[in-house]
């Protein structure tokens, strides 16, 4: 909505209107990142409070109330999108359409039972759960990452089919509830996007609480006699077959693209074979001056992306800039307990773009800082990746308490000119504060070789 305010703001000639099908405010306030995460700060709170015996603290957690839980989270985006709602509808600049649109020709869109002409037209018309091909599922019933925000009952057992970054942070969120969670990932290895040592700790230690299987792919779901959920999965490299039952199901095995609503092929806007809008550096599609930014393009399903495509398109659309958008330093976290943060290359992309030779990777363990020894927390990690010469940052890969806080230092430098990590080696860092980890990582590079000769050391 930040690019819209900008243009009304700047243009005060210029005629606006916003076209959504869905409660405004986007996915990430109304189905994903900020309904998530008010459960999730839950979760985490109570695999603190079940931790604290280790630091000689009795606690007895004597009720955890799932529906108040949900009411709050629901309470709260509902508040945020009657705000978003109410700002539209008033502003008179603004046309507002709360309906689905779809192209009928170029610059043309069907909208509810009106028809609207643009010669500027933005799409940012998000994303999908993707429902896999599973033989009874519909029948047997599921929830996805948009439903299961309805729930009000929590589920004895449940079954989650995926392995990435949504899975592992319901299956976090549902195991801290109480509930019996049982992952199913069709790929090796769990949260496949981040670093293999990242993964396999984070596998560890949410293995803690729930079952995760790896390599497994749902080939059938069917009902039980005594009414609970069943899903056969077989192991994609053994192909022996394991049955999992739940009282629900969660399916959340990636997103997809909208266009089989939007119909952009009627206005001569090219996809992708996935169906995602295809774009250029500049974010403009094939047909000019309609540009694809947010999950619309398919490229970084990420809020913090879709705020920065919406930059680089106002900069190209409407005031006529010209700029190229630039994806080098793309941050994620994975709020699960442990939390992961990640920016830029891995090891193996390293490697693979600047040469073994000029690359080398720093690791430092939280427990050999005294704020992490006072956490009396053990084997969490920060991995960096820099150019040998230049000490230009390539990556950084954090898992550990506050991840997504401690890897903003390193994003931050990642913006500048240099890209250079001197400042945070030679910056004054608060002792002893758990930042410190971040700068004993960098103060400890070493050749690829080295850095996997201790890494095996260690045991996920």
């Amino acid at each position: 909505m930040n690019i819209v305010s900008s243009m009304v703001q700047e243009n005060p000639q210029m005629k606006v209107a916003v076209i959504d099908k869905d409660d405004p405010g986007g996915i990430c306030l109304t189905r994903g990142c900020i309904p998530s995460k008010l459960l999730l700060y839950p979760a985490e709170l109570v695999r603190i409070i079940g931790e604290a015996e280790d630091l000689g603290i009795d606690v007895n957690m004597r009720k955890i109330d799932f529906k108040r839980v949900m009411d709050r989270m629901r309470a709260l985006i509902r508040k945020d999108i009657d705000m978003i709602r109410r700002g539209l509808s008033n502003a008179e600049a603004i046309d507002y359409y709360p309906t689905v649109a779809e192209f009928i020709s170029p610059y043309t869109l069907k909208v509810g039972d009106e028809t609207v002409k643009s010669k500027m037209i933005f799409l940012c018309a998000g994303s999908k759960p993707i429902i896999p091909p599973i033989k009874g599922l519909e029948e047997v019933g599921f929830l996805t990452s948009d439903t299961v925000l309805n729930m009000s009952r929590l589920p004895e057992s449940i079954a989650i089919v995926g392995g990435g970054y949504i899975a592992a942070e319901y299956g976090h969120f549902f195991s801290a509830m109480g509930s019996k969670v049982t992952i199913i990932g069709r790929n090796p290895q769990f949260l496949k996007q981040e670093e293999p040592e990242v993964s396999a700790l984070a596998k560890r230690e949410l293995e803690k609480h729930m079952a995760i299987l790896t390599n497994h792919e749902v080939h059938e779901a069917e009902k039980t006699s005594m009414g609970e959920k069943k899903l056969i999965a077989v192991n994609r490299e053994s192909e022996g077959q394991i049955v999992i039952t739940a009282d629900e199901i969660l399916v959340a095995a990636g997103r997809g693209p909208n266009t089989d609503i939007l119909h952009p092929e009627r206005a001569g806007i090219e996809t992708d074979k996935r169906g995602w809008i295809i774009v250029n550096e500049y974010l403009e599609t094939s047909q000019p001056n309609i540009w694809a930014f947010g999950d619309a393009n398919g490229r970084h399903l990420f809020k913090h992306a879709a705020n920065y495509e919406s930059v680089v398109v106002y900069s190209n659309a409407v005031l006529k800039k010209r700029i190229k958008a630039d994806y080098h330093a793309i941050p994620h976290a994975v709020f699960t307990y442990p939390e992961i943060g990640s920016v830029g290359l891995g090891e193996k992309g390293a490697v693979e773009k600047y040469g073994e030779a000029n690359v080398l990777i720093g690791m430092y363990r939280y427990e050999d800082t005294a704020k992490g020894e006072a956490m009396a927390v053990k084997d969490y990690f920060v991995k960096v990746i820099v150019e040998k010469e230049t000490q230009k940052i390539l990556g950084a890969h954090i898992i550990g308490p506050y991840a997504s806080v401690l890897v903003q230092e390193i994003v931050n430098l990642m913006y500048t000119p240099e890209q250079s990590a001197t400042p945070i080696t030679n910056g004054m860092h608060i002792h002893p504060a758990l930042n410190e980890v971040v700068e004993r990582a960098f103060r400890s590079l070493m050749p690829p070789e080295q850095y996997r000769h201790l890494i095996e050391r260690h045991t996920f």
